[in-house]
This record gives C-alpha cells, structure tokens and sequence, in this order.
C-alpha cells in the first residue's frame, strides 16, 4: 500500500534525486490498531531533517492526513509504517534544481516477526569491520545514505546473531546497525554521543526524557570496545522493535538486569498510554 504524493500509485520518476542521489529522508514508525505510534515526534524529526538538508518540508498537517488515510485501510493489528521525503526530481548533477519540489512516499509493510524472546531473554550481537563516517552536518538524521548499514548488514548470515554494532572511524562504539545502543555500568546510564555520526532515534530520545524523570539521567559520551564490554547491562532500540537487550556480544555475555528491564517497563508503559491517547484499541 502505496501513496506517492497523495496519489496511490507504484512508480516514481527515475530522475527523482532520492534515486540519483540518496538526496532525501526517511522515518520508520509503528502502527497499532490503525494508529502511527509516536507520529507527531517522527514528523518532527523528518521536519529537523529537511531543515538540515534545505529541502521543503511537506508539513505535518499534510503527512499526518496521508498517514492516518493509508493506516486505516490496513486490517492488521500491527504493520510498519515508512514515509520518504526526497528533494523531488530536478538539477543537473549534483546541483539542486531552482525550484524544488519535494516527493513525499508512504508506504505500509507487514509487522516483522520478531520472536518474542528477544526482548526478554535478550539477543546475541556481533560488532561489524564497517565503519561509520564522521559528518557532523548529517550526525543525527535519518537521511537516504545508508551503504554503510547495507555493508555491515552483509557481514553476517548466523540467525544466531540478531544485531552488529557499529564503530567510527575513531574506534568509537556508535550504535547498531538498525538501532542506538545503550549501556549500563555502576548503576548509570550511558549512551553514544551522536555529533559526529548515527542516528538520533525516536525512541532513544524517548528513554533518555523517561529515565531522566526517574532519576537516572543518560550520559552521552564517546566509549570503545573495551568500555561496552564491560558494562554491566547493555540494551538496543528502536521505534519497532522497542528495546532488546543484549545478553552475548561475540563471546562477552551480560545479564538481562534489573535497570534494562525497568526501562522496558516505563518504555512499554509511555507507548501504551501514547497509543491509547490516539486512539488505538490496546
């Protein structure tokens, strides 16, 4: 289920610069019930991203309209939603068109079947030889350039291991391949400081304000290999997934603890509220 720029249709312009280029945006999100989960935080996430990339935003008014119309018309509980913003078509080469005119994507998938264990008996993670660059102008967003996901998702084929870590170029520990990282260490709560590359996720922002209002502030810093290692508890996350924590990383294994599982808690219990608030049956 489709809608590029309002219009139910498969295709888009081959000269579309998200094709081209990678000259573009995206936000995965939740839905419940016929329900984005956390809509109006990824709009404005995707609003911060075309800030930083001089594109027009297509406005929330408009994306949460298209988005609520093609949600309903799924009949599953559960489903994940994409919306894709690219700099529309236009330019010759690298330069930007005069006049831009943005191509906006929604587009509805089935839920992942994740095994339910994963989030309570925690999963097995790997770290990757792919590194991350360092561009503090595109640190933080969830722009269309992902090769270096792509590569360190291909270094694997072990269903044994769930997740890869990424480093940078610096030897940094940054986040997974498909989610941020956090750590656990003396009762503390540390997470990677993303200014010079990662993505800043929904939900990571989300466990960072909930923590914080529980009296277990984050400490967003740089850390190594050897530091994550040895954490007490380690944990990913993401806006479909949630949080997983991690119970083996090559062959370091850690305890599904006490501060992981009560951040899943305070986790589960925000999005329910938040779902329920929009509307969603359960």
């Amino acid at each position: 289920m489709i809608l590029i720029n309002g219009e139910s249709k498969e295709h888009i312009e081959i000269s579309d610069r998200g094709f081209q280029y990678g000259d573009g945006l995206f936000e995965t999100i939740e839905v419940r019930d016929g329900q984005a989960v956390f809509l109006e935080s990824h709009l404005e996430r995707l609003d911060l991203g075309c800030r930083r990339l001089y594109i027009p935003f297509p406005g929330v008014q408009l994306l949460s309209l298209e988005a609520k119309e093609l949600c309903r018309q799924w009949h599953s509980a559960r489903a994940v939603l994409k919306i894709i913003v690219t700099r529309g078509s236009g330019g010759r080469g690298y330069r930007q068109p005069d006049v831009i005119q943005p191509t906006r994507v929604l587009s509805l998938h089935p839920y992942p079947d994740y095994p339910e264990n994963y989030r309570e008996q925690g999963i097995v993670a790997r770290f990757c030889t792919t590194r991350l660059g360092l561009n503090p102008s595109l640190a933080g967003i969830k722009h269309l350039n992902r090769l270096e996901q792509v590569m360190a998702r291909s270094e694997w084929n072990d269903q044994a291991i769930q997740e890869g870590l990424m480093l940078d170029g610096n030897d940094h520990v940054i986040e997974g391949t498909m989610t941020n990282l956090f750590y656990i260490k003396n009762d503390r709560l540390y997470t990677s400081a993303l200014t010079q590359s990662g993505v800043a996720g929904i939900i990571r922002s989300i466990i960072m304000v909930l923590s914080a209002n529980h009296g277990l502030p984050v400490i967003e810093h740089t850390f190594t290999k050897d530091e994550l290692l040895s954490a007490d508890e380690v944990f990913v996350c993401n806006s479909i997934i949630g949080i997983w924590p991690i119970r083996q990383i090559e062959t370091v294994r850690f305890s599904v603890g006490p501060i992981t599982h009560s951040i899943q808690c305070r986790l589960d219990k925000f999005t329910g509220d938040n779902c329920r608030e929009a509307g969603c049956k359960k």
